[in-house]
């Protein structure tokens, strides 16, 4: 049997467990391409997240910046307008648009992360 380096995910920084999370959802919607019920997994999966997001930017003393807040509201309602929009019958565009809505996520929690280690270091 061949043993693999995997980091648990416990064992990451909070901003590393969200790159985990959203990055894993992309690569998720992306295998989804298929298989219809696969697809519908990593729809719900998605849907999870960003209402989850969407509940963290609406958390009255949320601390984020407004206009983060509000920036993070119109994607987490275009992910949930888009998914229950077509379902499992988006249109190769549309769910290119949701992967790529997560990469992009994925990469600016993780510039945010390199830019805050300057600023303390």
């Amino acid at each position: 049997m061949e043993k693999t380096n995997t980091l648990p995910v416990e064992d990451l920084s909070l901003v590393e467990q969200d790159v985990f999370t959203m990055s894993r959802a992309a690569l998720l919607l992306d295998q989804g391409r298929a298989d219809k019920r696969a697809l519908a997994h990593a729809l719900d999966h998605n849907i999870q997240i960003w209402s989850a997001i969407r509940t963290v930017m609406e958390r009255p003393g949320s601390q984020f910046p407004r206009h983060v807040k509000e920036s993070l509201t119109r994607l987490a309602d275009c992910v949930t307008g888009t998914t229950f929009g077509s379902g499992v019958d988006l249109s190769t565009d549309a769910l290119d648009s949701l992967i790529n809505i997560n990469l992009q996520i994925s990469e600016g929690l993780l510039e945010g992360e390199r830019r805050s280690q300057i600023v303390t270091h």
